[in-house]
């Protein structure tokens, strides 16, 4: 029952970590809709224990995931900011091999809502603070070899800031991500809380093209427990994922952006490469 992303159950989580590393403190401006488009296909040959070692024998996973999130500046001011919200909805493609058979699923996963986040900007710096709602993944069956998503809600505090030196020509941007998951009822089981940080350096080498490194690193905080007991060894969750990235801007808040990743310091989780493409558009009357 392997799902994509990081650690807890099954190696899965409920947020897909790695996908908010471009300019994510740069938000809508206020009265404006921005649309963000990601697309995602992972491949992994092995998933590691908690010593970092091949634990299933025939392990192949492929996932090819795509997700849509719609974020609204409200223009209120709060706190010395503006409110906005946020829907994200993903849907996954997952394929499995191991030594028992071939086992593929597709559907929707974990949706994250943030009915309030706020945002600052004070020259070239830009950050934010929220707090996001994860729901359970849709179709889960305790008989599935997989399951898309986790079948457990979440929430999570967020806070993220890109500061954007030399009259916007470089980019240096984190997201720090802490989630309480819920408790999956089918299964008894209660995956540890996590850790997340999202990172991006990047430089424009042209006016047309910025060139730089992202990844994350990834740690789960406390233990997974079925039926309150402790599992295995606590099957804690860790990666350090690298990587190049290419941004093309096109515009304020238009762009594309191609990623890749590779998982490094693996425990309990699978270990490959990632290969993301995104997308940002504002729309509506106040969009450009």
């Amino acid at each position: 029952m392997l799902s994509f992303a990081s650690a807890t159950e099954n190696g899965g989580s409920v947020y897909p970590v790695g996908v908010e590393t471009v300019m994510t403190g740069v938000q809508p401006r206020p009265g404006q809709t921005v649309l963000y488009e990601y697309t995602c296909f992972y491949t992994a040959n092995e998933f590691d224990d908690s010593k970092g070692k091949s634990a299933i024998a025939e392990f192949k996973l492929g996932v090819f995931a795509n997700a849509v999130k719609v974020t609204h500046n409200w223009g209120i001011h709060f706190l010395g900011g503006t409110i906005e919200s946020q829907i994200g909805v993903p849907f996954v493609y997952e394929r499995l091999r191991t030594g028992s058979g071939t086992f593929s699923e597709f559907g929707l996963t974990n949706m994250n809502l943030i009915p309030i986040s706020v945002t600052y900007q004070k020259g070239n710096l830009h950050w934010y603070y929220e707090a996001d709602l994860f729901s359970s993944g849709a179709g889960y069956s305790a008989a599935h070899a997989v399951n898309i998503g986790q079948h457990n809600q979440a929430i999570a505090p967020v806070a993220g800031f890109t500061y954007l030196p030399r009259q916007g020509k470089g980019e240096i941007s984190s997201r720090f991500t802490y989630i309480f998951n819920g408790y999956n009822k089918d299964m008894h089981y209660h995956s540890g809380n996590e850790f997340m940080w999202e990172y991006n350096a990047g430089y424009e080498i042209s006016k047309k093209v910025a060139a730089g490194f992202n990844g994350y690193f990834y740690q789960q905080t406390t233990n997974d427990h079925v039926e309150g007991v402790v599992f295995q060894d606590g099957f804690r969750g860790r990666d350090l994922a690298v990587g190049p990235q290419l941004r093309f801007p096109l515009a304020r808040h238009v762009g594309v952006a191609f990623k890749y990743y590779r998982d490094t310091l693996v425990q309990n989780k699978p270990r490959g490469n990632a290969f993301w493409f995104q997308l940002s558009v504002p729309i509506g009357r106040r969009g450009f």
